[in-house]
């Protein structure tokens, strides 16, 4: 059994770690302004209290599910789809980022490949999706 001070320290440095990495993901969300980009793309600016319950609601359960190793036994399809789902919100936010920071402008620019922008973009993408498939069916145990 652990002391009363050991069981505060690790309740501090659980609550610190959480708070510091919370911040920095809301911090990043506001940066990136996610929200209000969603909310202007599908014209739904009422709606935008509904992104945000979505977004602290998605954090907090995928939060328990690490946490407590939460395990969804179904049909692949049921996988799948939530795969879907996730796969959509990290390309979502990678666009996002790309878009904060005119990467691929300058990258073209600075390649001198402003013609073949499209294909750049394409083969980034596939990149990500070959790297993402490798990494799922021949990395992982």
């Amino acid at each position: 059994m652990i002391s009363p001070w050991s069981a505060a320290v690790f309740i501090f440095l659980g609550l610190a770690g959480g708070i510091a990495v919370g911040g920095g993901i809301i911090a990043l969300f506001i940066v990136l302004d996610v929200i209000p980009r969603l909310a202007q793309v599908t014209s739904s600016y009422d709606k935008v209290h509904w992104y945000e319950g979505a977004m602290v609601s998605g954090a907090l359960v995928g939060t328990l599910a690490d946490f407590y190793q939460w395990h969804m036994h179904g049909p692949w399809l049921i996988s799948g789809f939530v795969g879907l789902l996730s796969g959509v919100f990290i390309g979502m936010l990678a666009a996002a980022l790309t878009e904060v920071l005119n990467v691929l402008p300058i990258l073209a620019k600075r390649l001198r490949m402003q013609h073949y922008l499209l294909g750049l973009l394409l083969a980034m993408v596939f990149g990500k999706v070959a790297g993402s498939l490798f990494e799922f069916f021949v990395y992982s145990p």
